[in-house]
């Protein structure tokens, strides 16, 4: 599942209990806690089976999956879903609002600055 946050800020959720490692794998090239992602990111686990990680991307439209101890999964709450050659991809649309800092690549740096 994934929303916008009031800063602007992408918040991904998946849910998966007893998963040691969930990670999200996109084409996307945002930022983590402050930190370039490569498109990769490491996701937070809680005992509640809820994992969480926060990305900072720039306006456009993303492919992602979540990849839980190597099995790889669509989020099919997010903006929808495609088939690829290797199976599903999530979408995610990010807004461009105009004026919101992630609207810009720009606004992204001054946001996780």
């Amino acid at each position: 599942m994934t929303s916008i946050a009031k800063d602007g800020r992408i918040e991904f959720w998946f849910f998966r209990r007893d998963v040691n490692d969930v990670r999200i794998v996109g084409d996307f090239d945002g930022t983590a806690d402050g930190e370039p992602c490569g498109g990769v990111v490491a996701m937070s686990g809680g005992s509640d089976g809820w994992w969480r990680a926060t990305l900072a991307l720039a306006a456009g439209e993303y492919r992602f999956r979540y990849v839980a101890d190597g099995v790889w999964y669509a989020d099919y709450a997010s903006n929808g879903i495609e088939t690829s050659k290797l199976g599903l991809n999530s979408i995610l649309v990010v807004p461009d609002w105009a004026g919101h800092p992630s609207a810009t690549t720009e606004g992204v740096r001054r946001m996780v600055a």
